[in-house]
C-alpha cells in the first residue's frame, strides 16, 4: 500500500450491505472479471492508502481470503452505511476515507483529491452526472460524534449527515467511477466495462 500525498491516511470498504437486488449474500465476493468485486475495490483503494479495513457484519471468516480486519458496526441494532462510517472512524487514528465493497472502477487519484479538498473538514466524492457519492468520501476524526447522534435519532442517510458536516465536493470525470454493482444487470454492464 502506498501513500502518494503524504497523508498517512485509512481506508475502510463498507461491505456490510445485505445484497437485496442481487438476491442476497455479500456482492462484494460476486465474481466479475474471474474475481471478487472486492477484490478489483481493494486493487484500486489498497495502493492510495498506508492502512485498509473492511466493515462487514456476521462471521469474519467469509472474508480471511483478503487479509483485511473486518470491523463489525458499532451499533449492531442501526446496520446500514453510516453505522459502517462510524465503524470506520473508531478504527482509524485520524481521516479515514471510506468506499463501497460494490464499487470496481474507483479513481486512482481518489484519495488524493479527496484529501486535498477536505482541509480540516470533510470531502465527498461526485461522479460525471454531478451525484453526490457519499460513501465514497473522507471523514474527519470529529464526525464520529456527528454520526452516533443522528444513529441514536435514528437517522441511517449518509447524504444528510455529510450535508450537516459541511462536506466539500470533489467531481470526477470519466465513465462513471463510481459505478455500483446492485443487480445482476449491473453485474453484467460491469464485465462490459471490464472488458
Amino acid at each position: 500500500m502506498g501513500n502518494r500525498d503524504g497523508a498517512a491516511l485509512s481506508a475502510v470498504i463498507l461491505a456490510g450491505g445485505l445484497g437485496r437486488r442481487m438476491g442476497g449474500g455479500d456482492k462484494p465476493l460476486r465474481l466479475l472479471g474471474g474475481q471478487p468485486i472486492l477484490g478489483h475495490v481493494i486493487a484500486r483503494i489498497g495502493p492510495q492508502v498506508l492502512r485498509l479495513a473492511l466493515n462487514a457484519n456476521g462471521d469474519p471468516a467469509r472474508f480471511a481470503g483478503f487479509g483485511l480486519q473486518v470491523l463489525p458496526d458499532p451499533v449492531p441494532d442501526r446496520p446500514g452505511p453510516l453505522a459502517g462510517v462510524l465503524a470506520a472512524l473508531d478504527w482509524a487514528d485520524g481521516p479515514v476515507v471510506t468506499v463501497p465493497g460494490d464499487t470496481p472502477f474507483l479513481p486512482a487519484n481518489l484519495v488524493v483529491r479527496l484529501h486535498a479538498a477536505a482541509g480540516d473538514g470533510m470531502a465527498v466524492a461526485s461522479g460525471p452526472d454531478g451525484r453526490a457519492h457519499p460513501t465514497c468520501a473522507l471523514w474527519p476524526p470529529g464526525a464520529a460524534p456527528v454520526i452516533r447522534a443522528a444513529l441514536d435519532r435514528g437517522e441511517r442517510r449518509v447524504r444528510e449527515v455529510a450535508a450537516a458536516l459541511g462536506a466539500a465536493e470533489v467531481p470526477f470525470e470519466g465513465p462513471d467511477p463510481f459505478f455500483n454493482i446492485n443487480t445482476p444487470e449491473d453485474l453484467v454492464e460491469a464485465e462490459r466495462r471490464l472488458g
